[in-house]
């Protein structure tokens, strides 16, 4: 594909002199002869490289630099002066200039430099390209999980996302409500702009209201100048805030204002400062309890949950534990400069079948000390941490050697052990399913998948 350039000269023999030194390499060539000739040229969705004097009648190179940089960021300029200072070539790349020419020069100079800018606008669309592969990656693979909890919470997120609706997320502790949070901002309108998170709990409550609001110079000890806060950090973008309920009422009172009049005071000022921002709010506890212990504004809670997405814990979407393992395996072992290619059926099995306390981060935390000892090409089930081995309601299965182990091997056994707790369970409540997920202590959608698992047929009384 033949590459454009436009040179823009008011002198006309330059001019000449430039287009034929290109012409003869093969660019498409345009020419105008003053600033203001050239800025509609600058739109041509072909151009690829601008070369510019900088001292024109009329608009400067300087001026015509700025707006073709605002027009068109992506095409790099190159600027042909007859003031070769070190001063120039300074105000040049200050300009947006990638580079610049003296004149007078030699066609092949002229050349070189064009064919560098090529390179460099090259690069830099090729880097874009790849940025947008890898944001596009991070936003497809932050919530994994093809069982139906993950796509019924995926299916929600893509309803809510493009409101600025104030979300409240809610979940265990290790369930992933941050990437829930980080997905509806990249789904969402404001995707481009700021994302700023703070965790309510893991700031003194003493500092909070600072590091929220922001500060302005002599407003305590120490504040030797201004300081903007994370609210005005992430203004039209995003604000998250994990572990709201661990925020003290007093910055509470504070909070609601900014939900409803959009506006706020940085610490050791009475300005007014108004803010656009979307916020989004996740919790492990109880927030109406906290309402009826006077722990949690009610007012509050009523502006924060507007809509409610529930992160599901693990133990409910067994299903997405081999899914979930192998993607810590992939980006673990890079880290850690492993050469472990996958995990084994037996090893998954006792993945599948402990009910991870910790949910999420507990999983990965599994992986990357499994790593830590696997020397094998397989992360097997001798890798996994001590306390993988113990299943809730069954026999714990250890590890070390010298102690009798089941004849038809762990797998076959922990298969056989839940199976026979399922029936039980079913028996006790003569085959409906609600009680005995009660009595197991899980779902009833983590049961039904057990059941199809085990191919256990329910009509009110269970049967094989």
């Amino acid at each position: 594909m033949q590459r454009s350039v436009l040179v823009v000269d008011d002198e006309r023999n330059m001019r000449m002199v430039m287009e034929l030194a290109l012409t003869d390499v093969g660019y498409r060539v345009l020419t105008a002869e003053s600033a203001e000739d050239a800025l509609p040229l600058v739109n041509d969705p072909d151009l690829d490289v601008i070369l510019s004097d900088l001292k024109m009648p009329g608009m400067g190179g300087d001026e015509f630099i700025r707006r073709s940089r605002q027009l068109r960021p992506d095409i790099p300029v190159i600027v042909v002066t007859a003031y070769g200072s070190i001063r120039s070539a300074i105000e040049c790349i200050q300009a947006g200039a990638h580079n610049y020419l003296t004149k007078p020069f030699e066609p092949e100079e002229l050349q070189f430099s064009v064919e560098s800018a090529l390179r460099y606008r090259d690069l830099m669309q090729e880097n874009q390209q790849w940025q947008a592969v890898v944001m596009s990656e991070r936003r497809g693979n932050r919530l994994l999980g093809e069982g139906p909890a993950m796509q019924e919470l995926r299916a929600k997120i893509q309803q809510v996302a493009p409101f600025k609706t104030n979300i409240l997320i809610t979940g265990e502790s290790g369930t992933g409500k941050e990437a829930v949070a980080r997905t509806l901002h990249e789904q969402g309108p404001r995707a481009n702009h700021p994302w700023v998170a703070i965790n309510c709990s893991a700031i003194p409550h003493d500092l909070m209201e600072s590091e929220l609001f922001g500060y302005v110079k002599g407003a305590f000890t120490g504040a030797l100048q201004n300081r903007l806060g994370r609210l005005e950090q992430a203004n039209h973008g995003t604000l998250f805030l994990d572990e709201i309920g661990d925020l003290d009422l007093e910055l509470q009172a504070k909070l609601l204002r900014v939900l409803q009049e959009r506006e706020f005071s940085p610490v050791g000022s009475d300005a007014i400062r108004r803010v656009d921002v979307r916020i989004i709010t996740a919790t492990n506890r109880d927030l109406h309890e906290l309402v009826k212990n006077n722990q949690f504004r009610e007012d509050l809670l009523y502006r924060l949950d507007v809509y409610n997405l529930h992160v599901p814990p693990l133990r409910e979407r067994v299903e997405d534990i081999p899914l979930l393992a192998n993607a810590f395996l992939l980006e673990l072992r890079a880290e850690m400069g492993k050469t472990v290619q996958g995990i084994s059926e037996g090893a998954l099995a006792v993945m599948s079948a402990y009910i991870w306390p910790g949910n999420v981060r507990e999983l990965r935390n599994a992986i990357e000390r499994s790593l830590l000892t696997c020397t094998g090409d397989l992360l097997r089930k001798n890798d996994l941490p001590e306390k993988v081995f113990s299943v809730q309601g069954t026999p714990s299965v250890q590890k070390t050697e010298g102690q009798s182990l089941p004849d038809s091997g762990l797998d076959e056994w922990l298969g056989e052990a839940e199976k026979r707790m399922i029936l039980q369970a079913l028996e006790a409540t003569n085959g409906i399913q609600v009680e005995a997920a009660k009595l197991l202590k899980i779902t009833e959608r983590s049961l039904w998948h057990r059941l199809k698992k085990y191919t256990i047929q329910v009509n009110r009384k269970a049967s094989e």
